[in-house]
Order: structure tokens, then C-alpha cells, then sequence
């Protein structure tokens, strides 16, 4: 087994290629990121870092270069076996929850489980054990616009950790909240990737956030440096 979770190597991304308009926006970007290492990566608005997170979670393609997630190259993978790694080996937390109006926090967290082959009743367990890590435990039975912002992204923490992945990568996980609730949700979300050994990849314009993780890169005129 690989003691990297995630091994970016030589990645370039250009939109609107071979126009006039083209934007390169990543330029042979490369990055590890060990097990159980929590690393925060910063840039300026535009830089490219969803980009970035977007390719190494396996939702975008680059136009060249690798992507290993565990030891495993998946640019060799075809698209059913990239579909299964990325649904069970990455979780992701964006800035808005995203989260599904019509059905309960419980439910959000349920249905990736059932996605991925889970029975409904080892998936009802699960989600109910994390909501109770995350603290809200006893509202498990409302939908998204019954809970506050930071219980909706606490809901949405729990989901992307659903299906146990090795990986987690978070594009401003608490970039939609006030700054008092904002250091707040961001401890539990620690605490949370703390607890369960996860790899975690997260986006951030908050220097003090990003103090608070292992280590620090940043993304600048497409590449990431230290």
C-alpha cells in the first residue's frame, strides 16, 4: 500500500483550448499529500483551485499528467472504474452544502451509502453515528431549511464522509458562514477528519484556518509551491 493518499504529477488544464479566448489554468501542477495529512491549499480567487480539487477527486479530467489515489494511477482507469473509486475512496465538501431540500439531514447521508451498495439499515447506523460526532444528533429528521448554516454544513461534512473514503477534499468548507460560526464548524470538522485518520485536501482563503493543518501550499500562476 502507497503512504500517499494523493500524488498529482505534471497536471495542466486549459479552458477553451486552441481559441482565442484559452485560459491556461493549471501549468504542470504537482502536489503529494500523505495519509493521515491534513494540508490546506491557498490561492487567490481564479487561481484554479477548484480546478485542482475537481481533477484530484476525479470529476474533472486534465488535459496531461497523473493522478494517483492510494498508489492507484487513475488516468488508467476507465469510467465506470473511475465512477466506483470516486463515489468510495473521495468525499468532498464545498462552500454551500448542496445538500437535498427534500430530504431529511438523515436521509442526505443515507441515500451516497445506498448509492454505493450499502444496505439501508448499515447506512441509517452510519449516518446516525455521525450526525451524533458532528453534534447534531437530534436533528436528524429535519430537512435542510429547518437547520441553521453551520448544522446544514455539519449535515454536509457527514455526507461526504458516508462511504468511509480514504480522501477528503473541501473547496471553502466554511466560506458561507459568519466568522464566529465559521471557526466553529471548521474545529468539528477537524476533530472529525482527526478521528476517523482521514486524508484531507482543503481549500482556503482563511490564513488562520489553514494554520491550523498540517501544512500549507499554494497555488499561483498554475503551479503550487510550498
Amino acid at each position: 500500500m502507497s503512504d500517499l493518499a494523493l500524488k498529482l504529477t505534471g497536471i495542466e488544464k486549459t479552458y477553451l483550448k486552441g481559441t482565442p479566448g484559452e485560459v491556461a489554468v493549471l501549468r504542470g501542477a504537482g502536489l503529494t499529500l500523505a495519509r493521515g495529512e491534513v494540508v490546506a491549499l491557498v490561492a487567490p480567487s481564479g487561481a484554479g483551485k477548484s480546478t485542482l480539487l475537481h481533477i484530484a477527486g476525479l470529476l474533472d479530467t486534465p488535459d496531461s499528467g497523473g493522478v494517483e489515489i492510494g498508489g492507484v494511477d487513475m488516468t488508467r482507469l476507465n469510467d465506470r472504474a473511475r465512477t466506483a473509486a470516486r463515489r468510495g475512496q473521495v468525499g468532498f465538501i464545498y462552500q454551500f452544502h448542496h445538500l437535498l431540500p427534500e430530504f431529511t439531514a438523515l436521509e442526505n447521508i443515507v441515500l451516497p451509502q445506498l448509492a454505493n451498495g450499502a444496505k439501508r439499515a448499515v447506512a441509517e447506523a452510519r449516518a446516525r453515528d455521525l450526525l451524533g460526532r458532528v453534534g447534531v444528533a437530534g436533528r436528524a429528521d429535519h430537512r435542510p431549511a429547518a437547520l441553521s448554516g453551520g448544522e446544514q454544513q455539519r449535515v454536509a461534512f457527514c455526507r461526504a464522509l458516508a462511504n468511509a473514503p480514504q480522501l477528503l477534499l473541501a473547496d471553502e468548507p466554511t466560506g458561507n458562514l459568519d466568522p464566529g460560526t465559521s471557526d466553529q464548524v471548521f474545529g468539528v470538522l477537524m476533530d472529525l477528519v482527526r478521528d476517523t485518520g482521514l486524508s484531507a485536501l482543503i481549500a482556503t482563503h482563511n490564513m488562520e484556518l489553514a494554520a491550523r493543518m498540517d501544512r500549507i501550499v499554494r497555488l499561483d500562476a498554475g503551479r503550487v509551491a510550498a
